[in-house]
């Protein structure tokens, strides 16, 4: 399969999943009244999604937080993301997470980020660092490292971020092997 194929792919299992789609529309009215022209949803909104294709589950594991990422240098105080994640709890009552990636190179001792796919670059695995949202009625991919390790059902270190400590923390903590069995992790 090529890059393309990935995506069509993608989009085809978002647009069946009638939670993620009713999130991701919430998502972008919610950032279009507030003019975030760059934002995505992010992590396991879409790498669970894929993982769970590759696993046949018919069940959807359960979503733990929604991963709202959007990109705004002007105006990078952490009181702002909080002050979004209550308003769109109001708007649907789930977990949210959204982060400014303009601010986020500081919490990770990086250079500053260009913009979110930039950003997303150097989260600690290859498959975590893909977003979508919907621009224009069409469901866009943001994929730095493209889609393939994620569907080939891999977990790989980021060369970007090579702390391999923190990365085998985060499979253990986060118990993606137990999830997902037939995952398969790469430390290159």
């Amino acid at each position: 399969m090529n890059e393309a194929t990935y995506q069509k792919q993608l989009i085809q299992w978002l647009l069946q999943d009638q939670q993620r789609m009713q999130i991701l529309q919430i998502a972008a009215d919610f950032c279009e009244n507030n003019h975030l022209t760059e934002w995505g949803l992010a992590a396991g909104f879409v790498r669970n999604l894929v993982w769970d294709h590759l696993h046949n589950y018919t069940d959807a594991t359960a979503l733990n937080d929604i991963d709202l990422i959007y990109f705004n240098s002007a105006n990078t105080l952490e009181h702002i993301d909080l002050k979004f994640e209550q308003e769109l709890k109001q708007r649907l009552n789930i977990n949210w997470s959204v982060k400014n990636q303009a601010r986020m190179h500081i919490r990770n001792h990086d250079l500053p980020y260009k913009n979110i796919a930039d950003a997303i670059s150097y989260w600690p695995e290859v498959e975590t660092g893909v977003a979508v949202l919907i621009r224009h009625h069409q469901i866009e991919i943001i994929a730095p490292f493209g889609l393939a390790s994620l569907f080939k059902g891999h977990i790989s270190l980021n060369a970007k971020r090579p702390k391999p400590k923190v990365f085998q923390q985060r499979i253990q903590q986060k118990r993606w092997l137990a999830q997902w069995p037939n995952l398969q992790v790469k430390l290159r």
